[in-house]
């Protein structure tokens, strides 16, 4: 099969890979021109045959928003988009329409796998009809991994990256679960070896999985992580997956607090940490510690 993709990063540069190992032919476009098989998108279109696949690797918002834009006045009926960067599921129902309306199919696709996808495969959850799924099976069978699982159809359009956003809300809070068992052990006096802890949790235990396996291996790397700044970023969906629960009147807590640990760890010095230490002076007399720098 022949495929266009856009967007040839960190994923979308393993997954053009993955699918020529598959067979497939796999025309890239990317704004950086060391990466790109061809230098503009409607060179790209030029060159599939009909009907063509397109799958759309960029930034959410308004880098999708302007790609779909053009392809939509490039492509032909009967051809269809795969969106399989990190949108909102919204945009999607959007696309849809915008793209149907001149007779091209979509479909959106929440892709998991990281820097890993390459050799072990991604997880793909995907929205859509069945026609247009159909048209794009090939590629999404050499995506995935190996084995019966690892690959979902999950609805109509905007399922697929509403799938995804909820599953990176759940992985917002396993890790913050393995920051915070990691933070005590190391606190404590007792506990000499925090990072054999961690590895012994691999075999046997009932919080073993991927993400603390990843975890030891930053151990390896960094023992006591003195080389990295508290810091995390969050990718938005964090934010989409409360917004959604808010919404819906389901109630996500512990979600929504690994949400606000990222946004406290911005902050070097915090508002809301001296509002607390001011109170407890108030009422109880405990200490408190100034700002000013000690002489």
């Amino acid at each position: 099969m022949e495929l266009g993709l856009i967007g040839l990063g960190k994923m979308g540069g393993n997954m053009r890979e993955r699918i020529r190992r598959a067979g497939h032919t796999v025309i890239g476009y990317d704004r950086n021109p060391d990466l790109a098989d061809v230098h503009s998108l409607q060179e790209l279109v030029s060159k599939l045959k009909g009907p063509r696949a397109i799958w759309v690797m960029v930034p959410a918002g308004a880098p999708t928003q302007a790609t779909i834009d053009e392809l939509a006045a490039l492509l032909s009926p009967g051809d269809v988009v795969v969106d399989g960067g990190n949108s909102r599921w919204t945009d999607d129902e959007k696309h849809a329409v915008e793209l149907g309306i001149k007779g091209i199919g979509f479909v959106d696709c929440g892709v998991s796998g990281g820097v890993w996808g390459l050799e072990n495969g991604y997880a793909l959850m995907y929205g859509g009809t069945p026609e247009h799924v159909a048209q794009v099976r090939p590629i999404l069978d050499a995506l995935k991994p190996e084995g019966d699982f690892g690959s979902v159809h999950a609805g109509k359009v905007g399922a697929g990256h509403f799938a995804k956003m909820v599953h990176n809300g759940i992985e917002y809070a396993m890790m913050q679960a393995y920051a915070e068992g990691w933070e005590l052990l190391e606190k404590v006096d007792s506990v000499t070896d925090v990072r054999e802890v961690f590895r012994s949790w691999q075999e046997g235990t009932v919080i073993r999985s991927w993400l603390l396996d990843l975890a030891v291996n930053a151990l390896d790397e960094d023992e006591h992580l003195d080389r990295l700044r508290g810091f995390a970023e969050d990718s938005g969906e964090g934010r989409w997956t409360v917004e959604a629960a808010i919404n819906h009147a389901v109630p996500l807590p512990a979600i929504t607090a690994s949400l606000f640990a990222r946004f406290a760890s911005r902050q070097d010095d915090s508002p809301q940490m001296k509002m607390v230490a001011a109170l407890r002076n108030q009422f109880g007399g405990h200490a408190v510690e100034s700002s000013e720098p000690k002489k």
